[in-house]
């Protein structure tokens, strides 16, 4: 979920130089919460708010009548509703939104298949060919805003650019409910006067270097010599910004993008500090991680474990195999391995998370010669066979019986990290304060 909450919305009215704009990225609007309006139409116009109903719970998503109040995603719901106490808090129900967001990404694909999707709720579009058969890209837009509605009952934005950075900045101001066309030789000019956050890769620590320069606006930057830029933040760092500033970004529309890690994470509804309670979480979590490998044909070579201590302390912790794997076994046992050497007696843990990271690039790694989790990848391979016709958890661990934790919510659901670029910048390995952004629900 953005912070926008539409104050700042910008809109394209009436005819405008739509030629050359034919990057598309459309955006679904609050996409969780419209999703669960569709099924509470008594509360359109009301603020509501995506969580869980118990006290760790936090905000995936947020109607904009919510925002308005200050609410933002990965806050606290206790905090929201001292934000905005006559918001009505919906349980969230993810295969809802899996759902509508394969009808939105089949309508995508329609116009064009060159189709990228970025998250469950985002795609950009390229619609190079698709223009003389449909119309300009602007019109090509407008009918993608019209079918999303009648089709699905929600709205999406819109924006319309020569560059996927530039019409993802349309979008973003064009929230919600509208279209932003940026004319291509007037990208500049829009781009120029903004704050220097609106770059992607400009996290807090980047712009509190660049503040400290005394650059403000994204003009600010183009206009810094690209040497000096690499030496404030770096070589890599320094030539994205400096292009990204002057309007320049050459990279395409990728219909199909590599999934670059896959995990799983658990908050507890209270601290934990019974090492038996975690290393079942962690063997659940494990198993949840490798089957959701399996199913995309793929195996990872590194093990990375995630802990938020009671105090919000939060380190992640991580080891490379030998040969990749998707054994949820194997996975199970180098997280454990993980925990018993960050862990202390004394420690209580309120999330706990694992992620299988360096997925190789074909999904599958070279073969071993002896393969020693050969008996418990046949047996896993079995348990996928069942839950395909019986579903999800028909056959489970018998250490996992009876044993599921009091929990606030699985806060991941199969979080899956694309190779993609966003504002985040690297990931931090210690941090602390409340927890991040779950997932992107603009």
């Amino acid at each position: 979920m953005g912070r926008g909450d539409g104050r700042d919305r910008q809109v394209t009215v009436g005819p405008v130089d739509d030629t050359g704009a034919t990057k598309l990225h459309v955006d679904m609007d609050a996409f969780y919460a419209s999703v669960e309006l569709l099924d509470h139409p008594e509360l359109r116009g009301r603020p509501a708010i995506v969580g869980h109903a118990s006290g760790r719970s936090v905000v995936s998503s947020a109607t904009y009548e919510a925002r308005l109040a200050g609410v933002r995603s990965a806050m606290p719901v206790a905090q929201a509703l001292r934000l905005c106490p006559d918001a009505v808090v919906l349980e969230p129900h993810f295969d809802k939104y899996a759902h509508y967001s394969s009808r939105v990404l089949s309508i995508l694909g329609d116009v064009t298949p060159l189709v990228e999707q970025v998250s469950i709720d985002e795609a950009f579009l390229d619609v190079s060919g698709a223009v003389r058969l449909l119309g300009s890209p602007s019109t090509i837009g407008a009918g993608i805003r019209s079918r999303v509605q009648a089709e699905t009952g929600l709205t999406c934005s819109v924006g319309v650019a020569g560059t996927k950075f530039m019409a993802k900045l349309a979008s973003t101001k064009a929230k919600p409910d509208g279209m932003l066309v940026i004319p291509v030789d007037e990208t500049l000019s829009f781009l120029h006067p903004l704050p220097i956050g609106a770059l992607w890769g400009v996290g807090p620590s980047t712009q509190e270097t660049l503040h400290r320069y005394g650059l403000r606006t994204v003009g600010d930057v183009a206009g810094t010599p690209l040497d000096v830029l690499r030496r404030w933040v770096g070589d890599a760092s320094g030539v994205r910004l400096h292009e990204l500033a002057n309007g320049v970004d050459p990279r395409s529309v990728e219909p199909e993008s590599r999934e670059k890690s896959i995990g799983h994470e658990q908050t507890f509804e209270h601290d934990v500090t019974d090492a038996a309670v975690l290393r079942r979480e962690l063997l659940r979590l494990s198993t949840q991680v490798a089957a959701r490998l399996r199913s995309h044909r793929l195996t990872a070579r590194t093990v990375a474990l995630k802990l938020r201590y009671a105090d919000f302390r939060t380190i992640s912790r991580s080891r490379t195999l030998g040969d990749p794997t998707n054994v949820g076994r194997r996975i199970y046992e180098e997280a454990v391995t993980l925990l018993e050497s960050a862990l202390l007696p004394s420690d209580a843990i309120r999330l706990l998370g694992v992620r299988a990271e360096q997925v190789p690039p074909d999904g599958s790694g070279a073969p071993a010669l002896w393969d020693p989790d050969e008996d418990w990848r046949d047996a896993e391979h079995a348990i996928d066979r069942v839950a395909a016709k019986f579903g999800a958890g028909a056959v489970t661990s018998a250490a996992l019986v009876g044993t599921q934790p009091r929990r606030v919510g699985d806060t991941a659901n199969a979080r899956v990290i694309r190779e993609r670029d966003d504002k985040s910048g690297p990931r931090r390995r210690e941090t602390r304060g409340e927890p991040g952004r779950q997932a992107s629900d603009p």
